[in-house]
């Protein structure tokens, strides 16, 4: 396997996806995909003696061999897994989500000076996320953060600092994931340092995005049943690490072995950890062997918090004119840019 990802030189157009059956069979993919998310709109049941596994990441250089085995073991389980001990520390969380906090409470008027460029994954959204799995819009707002395309987004005279704390912390968020990531890529038979140069922030096709969300307060006493603050998905990308502050639960996660049973395991907060899982970008990277799992973020029940809920999330996904090349060839090769036209596509198929 090449030390260094194949780049396509003269990348496919990613305008607009395809009216019908591309060359890398995405019409075929999109269908598959619409069908199998479709089907993850209901209630379901709740199965907490499902294991989340928890790895601890102090001392990596010293306990590579003993962290990657174990990242592996829990990744392939259920394709969720949370990480302790990974270097950031509790007072960055805290200016990540402070800054997150005073951006959302924003006026509307000022937050729409910064809005979503579309295919880029950079500005502020709110109630555009339509899932086939609901067919109602997620219950939030959010703000990407995605480098090469923040000209104009950045709040900096409602927020001074705003900028460099988000900036800072993107930075911290890619160095956490691609060390996730090189254990993965031995296990794949690539080298160590294979995804480093797949996720390249200097390059103009970097496409890793941080992304602060705002789930909107439910009223009590209100009918929780049916209101998703995020409907039924997978993730798009190699490998999202999530960040939740505690006592704003609501994440839930459903393996897909267990996916036509609709078990849901929740996912509870804890200010220490982070929550990781494999995105579909790196299941195909893998010939299937880490899985892409299903989850979603409920409405409050009776007895839970119906106030506002925050979380930070870090989606690492290759660089547009990188080639996903699975080493069993289990799937033709597509550059990444055309894998998220086709995934994106997919998802608002309807």
């Amino acid at each position: 396997m090449s030390h260094i990802p194949t780049r396509r030189t003269t990348p496919r157009p990613v305008s607009a996806p395809p009216a019908g059956p591309s060359p890398d069979g995405g019409h075929d993919e999109r269908m598959a995909e619409l069908t199998r998310e479709s089907r993850m709109g209901g209630l379901g049941t709740e199965n907490r003696e499902r294991v989340i596994r928890r790895v601890d990441m102090r001392d990596f250089d010293e306990r590579r061999a003993e962290i990657t085995d174990a990242l592996w073991s829990a990744a392939t389980e259920s394709g969720f897994f949370q990480i302790t001990g990974h270097g950031i520390g509790g007072d960055e969380v805290d200016a990540a989500f402070a800054a997150a906090e005073k951006f959302f409470a924003l006026p509307e008027e000022a937050k729409g000076r910064h809005p979503l460029k579309k295919g880029l994954n950079a500005g502020w959204e709110s109630m555009t996320q339509v899932r086939p799995s609901t067919g109602t819009a997620d219950q939030k707002e959010s703000y990407q953060l995605t480098r090469p395309h923040m000209a104009g987004l950045w709040p900096e005279r409602e927020l001074p600092g705003f900028r460099e704390t988000l900036l800072e912390f993107e930075s911290r968020c890619r160095d956490v994931a691609l060390r996730v990531l090189s254990c993965f890529a031995e296990r794949l038979g690539m080298k160590r340092e294979f995804f480093d140069h797949a996720h390249d922030p200097a390059s103009p096709g970097y496409q890793s995005t941080l992304r602060l969300l705002h789930y909107f307060p439910v009223p009590s006493g209100a009918e929780s049943e049916g209101v998703w603050r995020a409907g039924a998905h997978t993730d798009f990308d190699c490998l999202t690490l999530l960040f939740q502050r505690e006592g704003q639960g609501g994440l839930q996660v459903c393996p897909g072995k267990d996916a036509d049973g609709q078990e849901w395991t929740p996912v509870v907060p804890a200010a220490d950890v982070i929550t990781c899982n494999i995105g579909d970008m790196l299941m195909r990277w893998s010939d299937d062997r880490l899985p892409s799992t299903f989850h979603r973020v409920t409405g409050p029940g009776p007895d839970d918090d119906h106030g506002d809920r925050y979380s930070i999330a870090f989606f690492a996904q290759a660089d547009r004119d990188v080639e996903i090349v699975s080493p069993g060839g289990t799937y033709p090769p597509i550059t990444a840019a055309a894998y998220l036209r086709e995934r994106i596509s997919a998802n608002f198929a309807r």
